[in-house]
């Protein structure tokens, strides 16, 4: 069996038990809550309504890691970063960037495929006001252990300082880094051990991009610099 294929199951077992999570009752009852309530916008949509899974290549060398679905986003279609605002400045610079085979991200049935590029979040599951509680995302942090060990990513970028924060504890708790903590900041790099680099870019979020904190170059200036790591061969150990 080709290692793709292992990656591809191991992937595909692990959205599998992600989905079925039922640990944080505060955030199952909200999802849950949203997708009865809806959006007016949205009164015709089926949401999804519970844990979102990891989406993209299952052997990508590229890892994004988020901090949750959005209530009305990810939330509703199912799918990462897909149906708000949000997924689409991030997935028009992965087109740019030649991760994804389209620029929009609509539902999850709108053809968008991944290319060498995964997405996961701190936290499968949409928080009240996006903010998951401390002991929430502890709660998460097996997934985003089980997500690395899936794909075995070379590089890994983290939107925003939550997400930074997160990769970091994995790195130290596995000695990937050690020393001193290393400091968020928009196309911070750090090399951990293995072969990996993360990579941190300020989330797309409305308050970053119509503020003009973040700005379509300095995204893409991230994910060129993920470009340039990824075509170093293999992945990481």
């Amino acid at each position: 069996m080709s290692s793709r294929k292992i990656s591809a199951d191991s992937f595909y077992d692990l959205n599998r038990r992600i989905v079925a999570c039922q640990r944080c009752p505060r955030l199952i009852a909200h999802c849950q809550h949203v997708a009865v309530t809806k959006r007016a916008s949205f009164a015709d949509w089926e949401y999804w309504g519970r844990p979102v899974p990891n989406f993209g290549d299952a052997a990508a060398r590229l890892l994004i890691v988020g901090l949750a679905p959005a209530a009305h986003g990810a939330n509703r279609t199912g799918r990462m970063f897909t149906g708000d605002r949000s997924g689409e400045w991030l997935y028009r610079a992965l087109h740019r960037a030649g991760f994804a085979n389209q620029a929009t991200a609509t539902s999850a049935d709108d053809g968008l495929k991944l290319v060498d590029c995964a997405i996961t979040a701190v936290c499968h599951c949409a928080p009240p006001d996006n903010k998951p509680l401390p002991e929430e995302i502890a709660a998460c942090r097996e997934w985003l252990d089980a997500t690395f060990d899936a794909v075995r990513p070379r590089a890994v970028v983290a939107l925003g300082q939550i997400a930074w924060r997160a990769v970091i504890d994995l790195a130290r708790r596995r000695r990937w880094h050690e020393g001193r903590l290393p400091k968020f900041a928009h196309a911070a790099s750090v090399e951990l051990a293995g072969g990996r680099t993360l990579l941190g870019s300020y989330h797309p979020s409305q308050q970053n991009t119509f503020t003009g904190r973040l700005t379509e170059p300095m995204l893409d200036d991230v994910f060129a610099a993920a470009r340039k790591l990824v075509r170093r061969r293999g992945t990481a150990v």
